[in-house]
């Protein structure tokens, strides 16, 4: 009997922004782990499940299709974390997620979403427009 492969947690993390790009947060589920969980500190929210991860995702409301582009992805061992840009033509933002890989399934999720803010004047001498 063959045995079967399991994919790096680089991978898999790949294959979810792929996925995620799609549209079809129903077809996220197939790199989520069933007893998924998804902290998001800044709201104090959590999300047990892919199931309700996927109809959150579902459900959000949009102006258009989410596109995604990954700007930075560290991986090492089960861990990945990843910087994205993602937008709808309206809303935009820049999360940086933390991913916990097992089996091929991303078990846990720890995501911060930032918001922008204008630069103090107080460093203005010392910074410049990025």
């Amino acid at each position: 009997m063959a045995e079967k492969t399991v994919p790096s947690a680089e991978a898999v993390v790949r294959e979810f922004w792929r996925l995620m790009a799609s549209n079809d947060f129903e077809a996220v589920k197939a790199v989520l782990a069933d007893d998924l969980v998804v902290d998001w500190p800044q709201s104090q929210e959590r999300i047990r499940g892919a199931d309700r991860y996927a109809r959150m995702n579902a459900e959000y409301p949009a102006h258009g299709p989410w596109r995604f582009r990954i700007n930075r992805l560290v991986a090492s061992g089960d861990q990945v974390v990843t910087q994205v840009s993602l937008g709808d033509g309206v809303q935009s933002a820049e999360p940086v997620s933390f991913f916990t890989v097992a089996g091929g399934r991303i078990v846990r999720l720890l995501e911060y979403w930032p918001q922008a803010y204008p630069a103090p004047e107080n460093r203005r001498h010392l910074t410049e427009p990025a």
